[in-house]
């Protein structure tokens, strides 16, 4: 038990999940206890605790500990619950509870937010309370902050990002060592990056689940994870990266969401950057995402994207947010949710870019011409090309083309042509490219 009550002030903090995220947090508003109180005009005092199990790296102090996580949502003497447990069964379970309770609630859980959090948002607002997400994105970096409130005035037109830090740092190994997915990846879970199941990070998943966020602030529409493409880098290889670079690029791994005329473009997938783009030059774990404006331009974020102190501090960053409403809601999107719109997710056939093109051919006359032949049936030109010689007599030749802008429909039916080819082995690789 708690050897002294909080002051009457106090905004009352009950956090759910002693791991790396809730361990952090309390470490940070224990710490920083006496700034925080100076910039919201009130403490931020931490009561009660919901964890199954204790651990060394997160000391409860004089914390009420709870073993059922559901008894901190319900407790009258706590006024914001910090959800940190992950998933989307016990979590949802645990946020509507708090909601419907009266009390507002800050998570991380990008997951629940994506896929559940039009349903959650609906609750928060018919109960009086807020729901922030702000650590749900790209760690320490405040881009759902500069989206709602920096960017307040503008219409945005797009929004880009590196924002999966294991997929960044996989993709940064393999291009400055020449050494494979497999390998880089085995590193990287034994650094801790990725998972033993790394499926939700390589295969963009994880990034998914963010640009669903980022995209319904940015847009002011309802949350369509459902309406994301999305793709992995497993299929990029050394030679990519090293024929990228040959031609002014770098791969990266976005996400994309643009607003058009025919709706909007929700897109997770490997691309090719201008070399001296700033987005091109953000390497390891690091994360990054540029926002368009009407007025401001572009504008670029870049850091922590993960990890105990990163998330934290973005956790702590709406603890503050609700600290100085006084009990006023706080917008998680901007807009109440009866002003937003429900998002037209552009079919993915009808997404126009440039393409890299990387096949494996036969080295004799007339491939080059009807390569050409079967892009320029679908209208599309090569820009640029690159075409090895073969190791030794007989053996097939790599074959690199840079193609003009082009509606992935045509692309896909001109791949199908090519690989039709008699001197092709095998289906050619694609791989999208944003200038």
């Amino acid at each position: 038990m708690r050897n002294e009550a909080p002051p009457m002030n106090a905004l009352r903090i009950g956090i759910c999940g002693n791991g790396t995220v809730g361990g952090g947090t309390l470490e940070l508003l224990r710490t920083g206890a006496e700034r925080l109180e100076r910039r919201a005009r009130r403490p931020l005092m931490p009561v009660r605790l919901g964890a199954r199990r204790d651990r060394e790296d997160c000391p409860v102090g004089d914390l009420i500990v709870h073993r059922d996580l559901l008894e901190v949502a319900r407790a009258e003497d706590v006024d914001v619950l910090v959800e940190c447990i992950g998933g989307t069964g016990l979590a949802r379970e645990l946020v509507e509870t708090a909601l419907r309770s009266g009390k507002s609630v800050v998570t991380a859980n990008k997951a629940l937010i994506a896929e559940q959090g039009n349903e959650l948002l609906a609750i928060a607002e018919a109960h009086g309370v807020s729901l922030l997400c702000e650590a749900a994105v790209a760690g320490g970096i405040p881009i759902l902050k500069a989206l709602r409130e920096g960017m307040a005035g503008n219409q945005v037109t797009s929004v880009s990002g590196i924002i999966n830090g294991t997929g960044n740092f996989i993709l940064t190994a393999m291009g400055a060592e020449q050494r494979a997915f497999d390998d880089v990846l085995a590193e990287a879970q034994a650094l801790g990056y990725a998972e033993a199941d790394p499926t939700f990070d390589v295969e963009g998943i994880d990034a998914a689940h963010k640009l669903t966020i980022l995209a319904a602030m940015a847009f002011e529409t309802r949350f369509d994870f459902s309406g994301v493409h999305c793709e992995g880098i497993s299929q990029v290889t050394p030679a990519d990266i090293e024929f990228a670079r040959e031609l002014g690029y770098r791969i990266k791994h976005l996400g994309i969401a643009k607003e058009t005329q025919d709706g909007v473009e929700l897109r997770v997938h490997p691309t090719l950057l201008p070399a001296q783009s700033l987005l091109a030059n953000v390497d390891g774990v690091l994360n990054a995402v540029c926002l368009e404006g009407h007025a401001a331009g572009p504008t670029v974020y870049c850091g922590a994207g993960a990890g105990r102190e990163a998330t934290a501090s973005a956790i702590v960053a709406d603890l503050m947010d609700l600290a100085r409403a006084e009990g006023k809601p706080c917008s998680t999107l901007g807009v109440d949710t009866e002003a937003l719109r429900d998002a037209s997710a552009v079919p993915m056939d009808k997404v126009r870019c440039p393409w890299y093109l990387r096949l494996e051919a036969e080295d004799r006359p007339g491939v080059m011409s009807e390569l050409g032949s079967c892009l320029g049936a679908e209208g599309i030109s090569i820009e640029a090309l690159i075409q090895k010689p073969p190791k030794s007599p007989g053996d097939t030749v790599t074959i690199v083309v840079l193609s003009n802008e082009a509606e992935e429909q045509a692309l896909r039916k001109a791949i199908e042509a090519i690989t039709a080819m008699d001197a092709v082995k095998g289906t050619p690789h694609s791989i999208r490219v944003e200038e």
